[in-house]
Order: structure tokens, then C-alpha cells, then sequence
């Protein structure tokens, strides 16, 4: 429990017009009284998994005294957080806190942001190693990708077809986890479990909802939807329960306990899967302080005190590094009563 900060506190895994420069600031500016300025860019607006993460991401600069800015584009795209770090730049902020839309697509204007000397790092959807000092990673990719295959083959008895509803196809984290899915999926006893799609919601209730519906009329013998993505599997968990499919076709993924509490309780979810999206946004705040700071430089080995999570290595990360906070937890209808009153 205490991976995903139940320790001491029990609180405290993205329209077609991209949101104006000076819109969705939600607290902060940059500059107040010689404090340092923190930024987080997230996906996009609308999004309970970003709002959970802005949450802890402030708790942890106001803590250090920091000013914050909290910032998203309208649609989850890489050229709308691309147009606010511009800005963001502009405003000479210490730091920026991405999660990435694309891992590449952002190298140029947060190297840009890196020359001007403000602390670049990434959390929850990695950009590339050299768009960053580090990245904040929620959970292993490989246990998150593994155990929601290993929970969908529970479901479905080890038979049948099985669909992954992600987010978008350049999200990196849900790409990632998609890789380890498959891999698992390698094993011998998956042998009679047969992945038919990889569908893209773009983390937008709308699409996710028509994408869902999709793959019901697309294969009409699936027996089990995996959406890694807290938008995904909310839309997914209506859509089945209003077909009256609980006990027909099983879901399971990454969601928020609030938003996926009655679908577990009608038995459309079995059980799912997530992390403390408030501790991923204050320990990905407590790094941005460290490196402000000059405490870290995003090395390899390095270790500071992320406050209440406590002391952080950093370690490998492919050709970079990263902060590795915890495990998934697992959400089904023995806990769900309790965890759906916290976030």
C-alpha cells in the first residue's frame, strides 16, 4: 500500500483549436518576490488523471515555496504543448514538468527551454532522453504492462479475444506498457488468448466512447477490453453497463477508483489497476525542486528527499534516467469502498 502513498497519509498509470497561450494557467505566475517558478504542462484539459496530478504537483512547490503554474492544451496534441512552452519560456520559469503528447515531437522546444536554463523534466508519458534532465515514472512498465494481461486472462478464464483501448498512438507511456502487454501475451499460457486490436481514444471521453462501441461491433466475440487509460476505461465501463454486458465481456486497466467504483460494483470491472496520481504529481514536484535547487542533476545515482515519499535514486531509463515511485495497485470490489472516497 505504501507504493502508492497510503503510508502516512492515505492521500496526503490526454475541438480542434489548441487552447490560447495565456488560457488554462491554473494557479501562479512567474517571478513572485524572488521565488522560484515551477511549470507543469499536462495533456490536455479535462482530464480527472491530470487535475489528480496539477493537485499534487502544487502541494509540493508550495511546500518548497515555489510559485506554480498548471497548464494544458484544449486537445492532447503535441503542438498545443509545444505553444505553451514557447510561452513558458518567455516567462523565464525555473522549471517545466511535461507530460508528453509525443516522445519526439517536443525535442526541439524543450531544448530550447534547457538552453535558456530552465530545469526541463517529464513524468508519467516520458519525452525522450534528450528533452530532459529526468522522467518521474509512476510504476514499472514492465509489472503494469504484465499484470493487466495476467488479470484479463484471470477474467476470461485463459480463452478468447481480447482488445487494448488506449489513449493516442504517440503516447509513450501507453505505448510502452502496450509492448510489455504483448510480451506477456508471448507466454505459453496465453496460448488461446488472442489480441484482435489496439484502439486509440486520444484520452477523450467522446472517442473513447465511439471507439468502444467500435470494437463491440467489430468483433463480436471479444470477451475482454484492456484500456490503460483512466479516460479510456471510464468511457469503456459505461458503454458495457449500458449494453447490460457486466459478466459478458470483462474490463480491466489503469482508472481512478472514483470514477471506476461502480462499474466494479456491477461486476463490469472484475478489477483494475492505477497508482496514486497525486503522488506522481508531488514527486515529480519535489524532483523539479531538487533540480532547481542544484540538489540533483538527473544522473544516474544521485539521491534526494522527495518530502513525505522519502528519499529518491535516480536510475536508468534506456539512454536517460528516471525517478521510479511504486507498483500498480490492484481495485476490485474488496477495496473499491474504501479508495473511491480518496481520488
Amino acid at each position: 500500500m505504501a507504493t502508492i502513498g497510503l503510508a502516512a497519509t492515505m492521500l496526503a498509470a490526454c475541438g480542434s483549436q489548441e487552447a490560447a497561450p495565456d488560457q488554462n494557467a491554473a494557479s501562479g505566475d512567474s517571478g513572485g518576490d524572488g521565488a522560484k517558478t515551477y511549470a507543469m504542462v499536462f495533456k490536455n484539459t479535462g482530464n480527472p488523471y491530470g487535475e489528480k496530478m496539477m493537485d499534487g504537483f502544487e502541494e509540493a512547490i508550495k511546500e518548497a515555496g515555489g510559485e506554480v503554474i498548471l497548464r494544458a492544451p484544449d486537445q492532447p496534441t503535441a503542438e498545443g504543448q509545444i505553444q505553451i512552452v514557447e510561452q513558458l519560456i518567455t516567462q523565464k520559469v525555473d522549471s517545466i514538468l511535461i507530460t508528453g503528447n509525443d516522445i519526439d515531437a517536443l525535442q526541439p522546444v524543450l531544448k530550447k527551454a534547457m538552453d535558456a536554463g530552465i530545469k526541463v523534466l517529464s513524468a508519467d508519458a516520458a519525452v525522450n532522453p534528450q528533452s530532459r534532465l529526468v522522467h518521474v515514472n509512476q510504476a514499472d512498465p514492465e509489472l503494469i504492462g504484465r499484470t493487466q494481461i495476467q488479470a484479463v486472462s484471470e477474467m476470461i478464464n485463459g480463452e478468447g479475444q481480447i482488445a487494448v483501448l488506449s489513449a493516442t498512438s504517440q503516447a509513450s507511456n501507453q505505448n510502452l506498457w502496450i509492448e510489455w502487454m504483448k510480451k506477456e501475451l508471448e507466454k505459453p499460457e496465453y496460448d488461446k488468448v488472442e489480441l484482435v486490436k489496439v484502439a486509440y481514444g486520444d484520452d477523450l471521453r467522446d472517442k473513447s466512447t465511439s471507439e468502444t462501441e467500435a470494437l463491440l461491433l467489430q468483433y463480436p466475440d471479444l470477451k475482454a477490453i484492456v484500456s490503460p487509460t483512466t479516460v479510456g476505461i471510464a468511457a469503456a465501463g459505461k458503454v458495457l453497463t449500458d449494453k447490460g454486458l457486466e459478466g459478458k465481456i470483462a474490463l480491466t486497466g489503469l482508472g481512478l477508483p472514483s470514477e471506476m467504483a461502480t462499474y466494479i460494483e456491477n461486476g463490469v470491472s472484475p478489477a483494475m489497476f492505477l497508482w496514486n496520481p497525486i503522488d506522481v504529481g508531488y514527486g515529480a514536484g519535489m524532483t523539479a525542486v531538487a533540480l532547481v535547487e542544484g540538489e540533483i542533476t538527473g544522473k544516474l545515482g544521485e539521491k534526494f528527499e522527495a518530502g513525505r515519499l522519502g528519499e529518491k535514486e535516480i536510475v536508468e531509463d534506456g539512454e536517460g534516467t528516471q525517478v521510479m515511485l511504486g507498483e500498480p495497485f490492484r481495485f476490485d470490489k474488496e477495496n473499491i469502498a474504501e479508495w473511491k472516497e480518496v481520488y
